[in-house]
């Protein structure tokens, strides 16, 4: 609780502070809705909003479940093919400097409106942390423990098995943490686009409409769900690795 506590009374002195400025008149209340008319608008719009969030999470789980898969695929090749690391790592870097918003209406022209565009763009951004993460775990292996397996007869299979895949799971963890934020954006950028359902495809309504207090009510839910996928991944991070927190349970000062 002591942790979680300046936190949550940093985020309740910005909300003060936006409320003040808003109802002052510091900032045209149609430029920025106080708070409570954001939460007005997200509960007077729930059902709508809940209908395009559905659609969004669907999209954003298609995308990170294969996301997750090319990245752990590609991560156990480079890992096991040193040429194909010095290969493939240099372009995956690249891939990084070409902005979303530029290859999502690219998908669009080649794919359509429906969820297929969108789940490619959730891939692309997805596979890249995890596809690091894992491959900066397998590459920092201890060399002796590698070496103490390998005198002990086991092959590449079981050394990555009992050595490799557990060691990276932290960094993997960490790669799918991020991975799940992007998932989100990702999704929404899509729809922005194109698109017949979604928070994206809600968000480009209501800006043309002029309705910022729906605006923002959006940006809310998107963080919310944002935050609701990290806390899942760490959920399941716990329960993966309980050994983990017990050492640092137990490292704690008293």
């Amino acid at each position: 609780m002591r942790s979680k506590l300046p936190a949550v009374v940093a985020v309740a002195v910005l909300l003060v502070l936006w409320q003040l400025a808003s109802v002052s008149g510091l900032v045209p209340a149609y430029l920025l809705p106080s708070p409570v008319k954001v939460f007005q608008a997200l509960w007077g719009d729930r059902a709508l909003l809940a209908e395009h969030a559905l659609v969004t999470l669907q999209e954003a789980l298609y995308g990170l479940v294969l996301g997750v898969a090319i990245g752990f695929f590609f991560a156990v090749l480079m890992d096991a093919f040193e040429v194909l690391y010095r290969a493939v790592y240099p372009i995956l870097i690249l891939s990084q400097t070409i902005p979303t918003v530029a290859i999502a209406p690219l998908l669009v022209l080649w794919f359509g409106y429906e969820m297929l565009p969108k789940v490619i763009l959730i891939i692309l951004v997805t596979f890249f942390p995890v596809t690091v993460g894992l491959l900066d775990g397998f590459r920092s292996v201890d060399r002796d423990a590698v070496g103490l397996l390998r005198s002990m007869g086991a092959g590449r299979v079981r050394i990555f098995r009992y050595l490799k895949c557990p060691s990276a799971m932290p960094q993997f963890f960490s790669g799918l943490r991020i991975a799940a934020a992007y998932s989100v954006v990702g999704a929404v950028i899509s729809e922005w686009l194109g698109g017949f359902a979604g928070l994206g495809v809600y968000m480009t309504r209501v800006k043309s409409a002029f309705a910022f207090d729906k605006m923002f009510a959006v940006i809310f839910l998107i963080s919310a769900v944002s935050l609701a996928l990290m806390a899942a991944v760490s959920l399941l991070e716990r329960k993966s690795m309980p050994y983990r927190y017990l050492k640092d349970r137990k490292e704690e000062p008293k």
